[in-house]
């Protein structure tokens, strides 16, 4: 049997699965922590060798990884929270060790490519794909083509500016959408207002994360309510702005912000409609959440192997 490899790297965990060639259900899989006694890359390549099997042809290796990369050299220019991952040629190692082509994408990318073939955009030709977490991150198939610009590191949705005089972004600069709209982006509107001695039930939970601000809005709890309001309205107005680069048919929202109902969607839908500049821009366009789930970055560095293979 053909079958194609592929990996999902994160800081927290390396799942990796084995998937028929030319279908999306795993004959295995299997997840480790990413931290342990050997480097990340040591305990990835352990465990693709330990899912291989000696009576099945595999085609190739594809992996889904964090932070910036260039497919076209096979690079990790910078994972966060991966010691060592600094322009680490990941996609030469796995080749050197298993002898297979390696296709290697940013997990974000990847991830908007899992959903456009597999997911809630399949049949769409034009998409933009979000993950809202503890970051926001994204991808854009355009006439059904992965946008990856010059050296891969196109597509960055959660650093486009949205205030110039907002608040800083964990990359450093100021009043991107992910200073704004992130889950880590959400904590941190609610422990500064805390410090200012706002009222709320969050008080009780000691460094409240963006989940314990969707269930205390859910609740009534007013502040919790205002911060995944502000979220979704800024969150609206990037949108916006992509609709008027892509125009896509759909957008497609991911990540765990993505869950927190419609105290974030309803100002972002609001937000949107007001920041677009032609309503051309919204007709027949589909806004939607993710479909895939766990399995989005298995699925979509499967996608990414089968663009590269040809497999329809």
């Amino acid at each position: 049997m053909d079958v194609i490899i592929t990996a999902d790297i994160g800081g927290t965990q390396i799942r990796v699965a084995v998937y028929p060639a030319n279908g999306i259900k795993p004959l295995r899989q299997k997840r480790i922590p990413t931290k342990g006694k050997d480097p990340a890359h040591v305990r990835l390549t352990g465990l693709i060798a330990e899912l291989m099997h000696p009576d099945e042809n595999a085609l190739a290796i594809a992996a889904a990884a964090p932070g910036p990369t260039d497919p076209k050299l096979g690079l990790v220019l910078n994972a966060p929270n991966i010691p060592g991952w600094t322009n680490l040629p990941l996609a030469q190692m796995l080749h050197d060790q298993f002898h297979l082509p390696v296709y290697l994408g940013n997990d974000a990318n990847v991830a908007a490519l899992g959903e456009w073939r597999f997911g809630a955009g399949k049949g769409h030709h034009d998409l933009i794909y979000f993950t809202i977490s503890t970051g926001i991150g994204g991808g854009v198939i355009s006439d059904d083509r992965l946008l990856l610009g010059q050296r891969g590191l196109a597509t960055e949705l959660g650093h486009v500016t949205v205030d110039p005089n907002g608040p800083v972004c964990g990359c450093g600069h100021r009043g991107h959408i992910e200073a704004f709209s992130s889950g880590t982006a959400i904590a941190r509107f609610v422990a500064g207002q805390l410090a200012q001695g706002r009222a709320s039930t969050l008080t009780a939970i000691p460094q409240p994360n963006a989940h314990d601000v969707s269930v205390a809005a859910d609740a009534g709890d007013e502040l919790a309510i205002e911060a995944l309001e502000r979220a979704g309205k800024y969150m609206g107005i990037a949108i916006a702005n992509y609709l008027h680069i892509f125009n896509p048919s759909i957008v497609v929202l991911g990540g765990g912000v993505s869950h927190s109902g419609g105290h974030f969607f309803i100002p972002m839908r609001q937000s949107l409609k007001e920041s677009v500049f032609s309503p051309g821009y919204l007709e027949n366009l589909t806004l939607t959440t993710a479909e895939l789930g766990d399995d989005m970055g298995l699925l979509g560095a499967l996608a990414l192997a089968q663009t590269y293979l040809n497999i329809s």
